[in-house]
């Protein structure tokens, strides 16, 4: 899911310091909802102000990007920054957004940091007594007495040109360095790159098309202040395991502690740094509230989870009720077995209609390539049957799902018939407990929601 909010026009005349603002926030179709925020409002009380206000489960996947289309670039905010600082930051002729939607890799190094930190790009260093090599990867980022170093070759952007050259490259905590000769990180033979503290991280959304660039695993460093767009400095990695681990140290480097405190902040339930979603509303139009009638009372279910389990039993119990008066009256032909499977994947909020193969790869790309990231789709190139798009090993793949008829019954398979389903959501729910012949077992589903 993503939505966007664009910088809301001020007065021409405005008190110097304003107490709450007013941004607008985009869904992907063009609808709209307008937010009021206190000048001190986080990413992280947006997120939650959003989770709320749309019912949604809140699962520490909701993540704030800030996009500049003019430059196809984009960056994760940081759930600690201010939004309004981000804004602040913003060139009036650039088209500048912010962004909501779901991001599966937000905080995943915590939690599987040997996917992001390959053994081959990481040398440890100990300031005090040598070298040293610890055991905790995370924790010698986090540490002020360790350090590891990031290094491997990036193509480079040399300034003024629209060449790429590639350079050995090697990241500290002092800053990001190239050798001049070859692998060497002799400090006779480092030439400084970049500062991290006066820098932001972006990635680069086309860097093929709109900077030229080797690969399409791009990223830039551009300065945190009006106007860096002019003294960016872009990079391109050569696969997206290299780019991964190069953008999640520089990510840490940063801010260090402050993510991993972020990361905590949830799981130990938090005041959100003393906020009350109270001093933040929505002037836009009033949402949709879910009900509870089973008792004297209605109630509102303020709880997202809550609703979105009672949701659940009432679509399985729909979808028993619909089976059973079927089979009570009638023994559904083929056809209508068929039209009964589609009624119920259609509704499946993992199951997306008529998207394309690359489609299905931005979306997936969009919330993040981890393990276990999914969606179904329609199969472009085979009539009546479908295809399961799935994130392992930081790629996407793709797996026919197959048609086939036994005994006059319609049935899907994704291992030539060897393991039937009665419809879509059957196969799905056994391989988000059973791997099967997949790579993973399905974990994350890649949704679009709409005000």
């Amino acid at each position: 899911m993503s939505l966007y909010a664009r910088r809301a026009t001020l007065p021409a005349i405005t008190p110097l310091v304003l107490q709450k603002r007013v941004i607008q926030v985009f869904s992907e179709d063009g609808t709209s909802r307008a937010l009021e925020l206190p000048n001190d409002t986080t990413a992280m009380n947006v997120c939650q102000l959003l989770i709320q206000k749309n019912h949604y489960v809140d699962d520490q996947n909701w993540t704030m990007f800030e996009q500049l289309s003019t430059l196809c670039l984009e960056r994760i905010i940081e759930d600690h920054e201010l939004v309004i600082d981000v804004q602040s930051k913003w060139d009036m002729e650039e088209d500048c957004r912010l962004c909501f939607r779901k991001y599966y890799a937000k905080y995943e190094f915590f939690k599987n940091p040997e996917d992001y930190f390959p053994d081959l790009m990481l040398s440890y260093s100990n300031e005090v007594n040598g070298t040293a090599k610890s055991l905790d990867t995370l924790k010698t980022f986090l540490s002020a007495t360790t350090y590891p170093e990031v290094h491997s070759y990036l193509y480079m952007s040399e300034k003024g040109k629209k060449s790429w050259k590639k350079q050995y490259f090697v990241l500290r905590r002092s800053g990001l360095y190239y050798s001049t000769k070859g692998t060497s990180k002799d400090p006779r033979h480092l030439q400084f790159f970049s500062d991290l503290s006066q820098n932001n991280i972006y990635m680069l959304l086309s860097a093929r098309k709109m900077y030229g660039a080797p690969t399409d695993y791009g990223f830039c460093l551009k300065p945190n202040k009006t106007g860096g767009a002019k003294e960016m400095k872009m990079l391109c990695a050569e696969n997206e395991e290299s780019k991964s681990c190069w953008v999640t140290a520089i990510r840490l480097y940063k801010y260090g502690k402050q993510i991993y405190q972020n990361y905590l902040k949830p799981q130990q339930k938090d005041d959100l740094n003393g906020h009350s979603l109270s001093a933040m509303r929505s002037i836009s139009e009033n949402s949709l509230v879910a009900m509870d009638f089973s008792g004297h009372k209605t109630r509102v279910i303020e709880n997202p989870t809550e609703a979105l389990s009672i949701a659940l039993q009432e679509g399985l119990l729909w979808r028993r009720k619909s089976c059973g008066r079927i089979s009570a009256h009638v023994v559904p032909t083929t056809s209508q077995n068929s039209k009964l499977n589609i009624a119920i994947h259609m509704s499946q909020p993992w199951f997306h209609h008529k998207i394309s193969r690359d489609e299905a790869q931005k979306l997936i790309h969009q919330q993040g390539l981890v393990n276990g990231v999914f969606l179904v789709r329609d199969s472009q190139s085979t009539p009546k049957s479908f295809v399961l798009s799935l994130c392992y090993g930081q790629k996407i793949k793709h797996f026919q799902i197959l048609p086939i008829e036994d005994g006059g019954e319609l049935f899907y398979t994704l291992d030539e018939g060897h393991t039937k389903f009665t419809d879509l959501t059957q196969l799905v729910e056994f391989h988000q407990l059973n791997r099967g012949t997949l790579p993973c077992t399905l974990k994350h589903y890649c949704t679009r929601v709409t005000f």
